[in-house]
């Protein structure tokens, strides 16, 4: 799996549990609609630690509370990719 992949999971996983639409997240964190789609269609090769202050700026979360998931384990990562 790559970064990208396991952001954009956990986006998914976070949108049903907030319940929260796409749109929504991206008003909140002001990424455009452009590179949130790059981002969830898995178009993005890597994604910067920027864009993960401003996913957990519009989830109103800490950067530690969006990485507090399982699919961040090191396990879960094709280290060829990263």
């Amino acid at each position: 799996m790559t970064v990208n992949n396991a952001v954009a999971h956990r986006i998914s996983k976070l949108l049903k549990e907030k319940n929260m639409s796409q749109y929504r997240l991206e008003q909140e964190s002001g990424i455009q609609h452009g590179s949130m789609q790059c981002i969830m269609n898995g178009r993005n090769k890597t994604v910067t630690l920027s864009t993960i202050i401003l996913l957990a700026k519009g989830f109103n979360m800490t950067i530690t509370e969006f990485f507090n998931d399982e699919i961040f384990n090191w396990e879960n990562f094709d280290i060829e990719q990263l």
